[in-house]
């Protein structure tokens, strides 16, 4: 049976390091996924690309402000879906464009309609292509999240692959002592690790860190994912095949899929300090966190946000949608259930949040270190 793969290329690898984007390259890239294609696999090609086209469209240097980028995206966008809708047709593909905000996927029904809109255009064959809507949004400009869309893009398809082909050859540790080492597989995103990402390149803006938080989603919901050099000759074929190239991110567990959405879609809006008892309960046991187990909240928030839970250290351990706003939790924190349902009323959840809307995070992730998506 064909996998689902989702193949990301960065600015820096379309262009070579140069300008201008690498047409050569960009007509050999589309080359490989049809080849993949017609071996069965359904292929979402995220690309960046979309500034870097205006830019060069309109004679503009580098240094632009915010509005300036998103006003060369416009102008780019469209000649870069023309460029692989070009190519594509060299093979009889058709493809689709899809732009995407962070609140597409933030949102549970809007990623529910991208999922749906996604499936669709795998079985008619026709090759989804993803970027940001650069024009709107300012994040993946500032932060180079094209890593994190391709991740995310991997939850919403129920892809079985990430390749992010970037211009270098994979993940480099970096000991406190000694020389860097290609890492040909990473099985847990440990200190050592998170310790050892760089910054982002002269004209990309992604760097190891936005790699890295690719890899924590992959890792957390069953998806292999591998970073390696995107112009390694036939390098996505071979990838898919199992060849050793690169860094393959191996997976240490495979959320169902509500949680996925949970776990990595929405961003907090809060967090609720919860005492020792009530986090070992939660991370051992799967309970749903009660009033009695709140010491403290931070932030505002309403019915059915999601918000962070943390310990008493002040350590993000969970995530979970809230059956009570920020003002209601507050006047029943550490209280018995008894006591919730006189002042709430009898009608009212009496769990700030179900089991069944909470989701643990892995020690040494970002998320548990609390650094919100």
């Amino acid at each position: 049976m064909g996998k689902t793969i989702v193949v990301k290329v960065g600015t820096s690898t379309l262009t070579g390091g140069k300008e201008n984007l690498d047409i050569n390259y960009m007509a050999d890239l589309v080359r490989q996924i049809c080849q993949v294609s017609d071996e069965g696999h359904k292929v979402v090609l995220v690309t960046s690309g979309a500034i870097r086209s205006g830019m060069v469209a309109l004679g503009l240097k580098p240094m632009l402000s915010l509005s300036e980028k998103q006003a060369a995206a416009a102008v780019g966008q469209s000649l870069l879906m023309h460029t692989y809708r070009e190519l594509f047709a060299r093979y009889g593909r058709q493809v689709g464009q899809i732009l995407l905000t962070r609140e597409d996927v933030e949102d549970r029904e809007r990623f529910r309609n991208a999922r749906q809109t996604f499936h669709q255009l795998l079985r008619w064959s026709v090759v989804p292509i993803v970027n940001e809507n650069d024009t709107v949004s300012t994040d993946e400009i500032k932060f180079g999240d094209n890593d994190i869309l391709a991740a995310l893009t991997a939850l919403v398809t129920d892809a079985d692959l990430v390749i992010l082909l970037s211009d270098v050859d994979g993940f480099y540790i970096k000991p406190p002592k000694g020389t860097p080492y290609l890492a040909h597989e990473i099985r847990e995103l440990d200190d050592s690790v998170w310790q050892s990402a760089g910054k982002a390149g002269k004209f990309g803006t992604g760097g190891m860190v936005s790699k890295l938080k690719a890899a924590e989603i992959t890792m957390n919901c069953g998806i292999t994912m591998v970073l390696a050099n995107g112009r390694i000759p036939d390098v996505v074929p071979r990838i898919v095949k199992g060849e050793r190239l690169g860094t393959k991110f191996v997976p240490i567990r495979n959320l169902p899929a509500r949680k996925r959405w949970l776990a990595f879609a929405p961003r907090v809006k809060g967090q609720i300090v919860v005492n020792q008892g009530a986090k070992q309960s939660i991370i051992a046991q799967g309970s749903s966190l009660l009033p009695a187990g709140v010491v403290s909240v931070l932030g505002e928030f309403e019915v059915g946000d999601v918000v962070a839970l943390v310990d008493e250290t002040g350590c993000q351990f969970a995530k979970g949608i809230v059956n009570h706003d920020s003002d209601e939790v507050r006047k029943v924190a550490g209280m018995r259930t008894d006591e919730v349902r006189r002042i709430l009323g009898a009608a009212r959840k009496p769990e700030v949040v179900h089991r069944d809307n909470l989701v643990v995070l892995v020690a040494n992730s970002n998320l548990s270190r609390g650094e919100q998506k």
